[in-house]
């Protein structure tokens, strides 16, 4: 994680009960940076279509939740029906929350996942004119290259050890109590 971090909220993995969430994060973006996460103009009933396919993908979302809703997410996905050699990462950051090192945190942890299930190559494509997202590319040692207008990057992620699969498990674990217990806040209290 970032020692310069300034926000309140807090990483964990999304559940698939919670596609909702990642839903409405992902129509909060604003029309650029929505162009910038799916490299084109998309609309809100693709967004919706998207989101509810989120635990059918083979995906595992991470995202940054700050007073109950997500405002970041990265999403690792298998390429082909098992996990393998290959995946691809994608992220999000709502405008606001830009600028903070989410994405860098986002996208270790996108990283450490990929690790643990024996990933060898991990990719992420953006559009050649998003900085933002080669720059954290490059913070974690991805090599870039420009392919008809866009960047492709390449993580080669180490292989899994008992540190990077505890670390994961201890994650995991604690991201569970706070999403039941974001669940147990939202239902009303009898009269």
């Amino acid at each position: 994680m970032s020692s310069h971090r300034t926000w309140g909220g807090t990483i964990r993995k999304l559940w698939p009960k919670e596609q909702e969430k990642f839903r409405d994060h992902l129509l909060r973006l604003d029309k650029e940076s929505r162009r910038l996460r799916f490299a084109h103009g998309v609309s809100d009933s693709f967004i919706e279509e998207y989101a509810s396919r989120m635990g059918e993908m083979g995906s595992i979302v991470y995202a940054y939740i700050e007073d109950g809703e997500v405002r970041g997410a990265a999403e690792l996905k298998k390429l082909g029906d098992t996990w393998g050699k290959e995946a691809e990462a994608a992220f999000s950051v709502e405008m606001a929350f830009q600028e903070h090192g989410i994405g860098t945190d986002l996208m270790g942890r996108v990283i450490r996942a990929a690790r643990n299930r024996g990933v060898q190559h991990l990719y992420m494509s953006c559009l050649a004119e998003n900085a933002k997202m080669q720059t954290i590319a490059r913070k974690h040692e991805a090599s870039l290259r420009f392919e008809y207008g866009d960047v492709v990057g390449e993580i080669v992620p180490q292989g899994p050890n008992y540190f990077s699969i505890l670390a994961e498990a201890m994650d995991d674990r604690a991201g569970y109590l706070m999403a039941v217990l974001d669940i147990t806040t939202r239902i009303p209290k009898a009269a």
